[in-house]
């Protein structure tokens, strides 16, 4: 049975929200193609209707997850009321960031295994790093650009860096401070 053109776009959607979270969860050689069908409640044959290859749903997966949680510091940093990066690193450098890697950041989540992918996964990893730095030196204080740039960077390197190392370590309290210490090495205290 053919699906429509609505059906078939709602359908690759559902694909990509999947694998966003999935791949975040799990890492790109962590679930299959058939099994994040299946998770998406589609079947394996589907998935070349919509996609080139499994590294082309990564690319795409890649760029979603960017918009999503893009799209959550900046609720984080609009419902703040209050200092922006510090707003922004709190949410970031949260434990529930931490606990769900399926909802957050892909840098933290897939960097280290985007390194060592083609061309196209890279493409969308850098685009994406780069929208966020962007986004992260316009909430820096003062004015000169560089500056502000150059901090920006510092910071989402920081908060990464955080990250990755706040889920590997077994200990709790470790793992709290370590995110303790980011969130006031980016936006101190008054």
């Amino acid at each position: 049975m053919k699906v429509s053109r609505d059906q078939a776009a709602q359908n690759r959607e559902r694909v990509l929200d999947m694998a966003a979270r999935l791949f975040r969860e799990r890492g790109f050689g962590g679930i299959g193609v058939a099994d994040l069908m299946k998770s998406a409640g589609l079947t394996h044959g589907g998935f070349y209707g919509q996609f080139a290859s499994k590294e082309d749903l990564m690319a795409e997966a890649c760029s979603r997850a960017f918009q999503s949680a893009g799209g959550g510091l900046q609720r984080a940093v609009e419902s703040s009321g209050g200092d922006p990066l510090a707003a922004a690193a709190a949410s970031y450098l949260s434990l529930a960031h931490r606990d769900h890697p399926g909802g957050g950041c892909v840098v933290a989540a897939l960097g280290a295994e985007a390194a060592r992918q083609g061309p196209a996964l890279r493409r969308a990893l850098t685009e994406g790093v780069r929208a966020q730095i962007d986004w992260l030196a316009g909430l820096m204080p003062g004015r000169a650009r560089a500056a502000k740039r150059e901090r920006a960077l510092a910071s989402y390197a920081a908060m990464v860096g955080a990250m990755v190392l706040a889920r590997a370590v077994e200990d709790p309290a470790l793992s709290e401070e370590i995110l303790q210490a980011a969130a006031a090495s980016i936006a101190p205290p008054a």
